[in-house]
């Protein structure tokens, strides 16, 4: 059985079609010579007859070019409509990703078709026709690659890392914490500027994602108790139960930062970064704001506060494409309306 398929009349086709009608030579006898249907002679001679029913080979073509160019489906994207304002906003001003911007319409406008969208599209949109559809800083706004796999990473935790004591290794941390059932545990880690003679501290709540930025006089054990207590404890009291840091030599001074926020400090195994795995994301996702080589001793705090918004305002697959800040505060309200229901 062989597969029939269709192809559009050539040129030379519709020449011999003119040519062989103006003989008088019969639609059945055309489309035999042609190797055609006689449907499709027929369809071609009647679509395109001038006046007085006379077929003209040169007229059918430029007709057959301008139905091509209206067909096709129009893109999505139209530059000036409501949906590309949304689109060229999340990627310009909020540094989404085409996928949290097309999960997030799609939770936004859930019956809606007219703002369903897929990240596929939104990326053609971009690298295709990048004068058309968005503009070119929606090129410049899509995140870095990640870099090179297969590298091992090199980290305080090796020959120079800190001692840690047998009880505050992660092995001993509650199952709960390890499950993400409540929030309230953090993990913790430096990122390190140009020469690694500056860093900022970046904490992540292992269930909401929400994310704190510290700024570092230093990289010192000093620098970072008084910067991870300042940042901290604007955190509610409630909401601070564990954190989680690798074996750097920064967290020389855990027992005082334990004492001063009033919670658990646990210590990941040597090269294991996938037990924190939401900060060693979280410091990917950095990377696009603080790119290796950057001086961090010139970031504000106020800047990265800026940063922080950024990430704890952007959709989260992990989190049902809801935001990290959305998130954290319906565990804030739910802990309130427990107390209230107590009392």
């Amino acid at each position: 059985m062989t597969t029939r398929s269709y192809r559009h009349l050539s040129a030379e086709e519709r020449a011999a079609i003119m040519l062989l009608a103006d003989e008088g030579v019969t639609t059945r006898d055309i489309s035999r010579r042609l190797g055609r249907s006689p449907s499709t002679i027929s369809r071609e001679r009647r679509r395109n007859a001038m006046a007085g029913k006379v077929y003209n080979a040169t007229a059918a073509s430029a007709a057959y070019r301008q139905r091509r160019q209206r067909c096709g489906r129009r893109c999505k994207l139209q530059s000036g409509s409501m949906l590309w304002q949304y689109v060229h906003d999340r990627l310009i001003y909020f540094a989404w990703s085409p996928e949290q911007i097309a999960c997030r319409l799609e939770r936004m406008f859930p019956d809606d078709p007219d703002w369903k969208i897929s990240h596929e599209t939104i990326y053609a949109a971009i690298y295709a026709h990048p004068k058309g559809a968005l503009k070119k800083a929606m090129v410049e706004a899509l995140r870095q690659h990640k870099p090179q796999r297969g590298q091992k990473r090199r980290t305080a935790a090796g020959k120079g890392g800190m001692v840690v004591p047998e009880d505050l290794r992660i092995i001993h941390r509650p199952e709960d914490v390890t499950q993400r059932k409540l929030p309230g545990h953090w993990e913790g880690d430096f990122i390190k500027g140009a020469y690694n003679r500056s860093a900022v501290g970046t904490v992540v709540e292992r269930k909401t994602r929400f994310v704190i930025l510290c700024k570092m006089a230093d990289c010192s054990a000093d620098a970072a108790l008084e910067s991870f207590t300042r940042q901290m404890k604007k955190v509610p009291a409630f909401m601070r139960e564990s954190f989680t840091y690798d074996r750097g030599s920064e967290m020389a001074r855990h027992e005082e930062l334990a004492q001063r926020l009033k919670l658990d400090i646990w210590f990941a195994d040597p090269y294991a970064p996938w037990q924190r795995g939401s900060n060693e994301n979280t410091n990917g996702l950095l990377r696009q704001f603080l790119p290796k080589g950057t001086d961090l001793s010139t970031v504000s705090q106020t800047q990265l506060n800026d940063v922080a918004r950024l990430l704890n305002g952007r959709p989260r697959k992990t989190l049902d494409w809801q935001t990290p800040e959305e998130v954290m505060a319906q565990e804030m309200a739910n802990f309130h309306d427990n107390v209230a229901l107590d009392s």
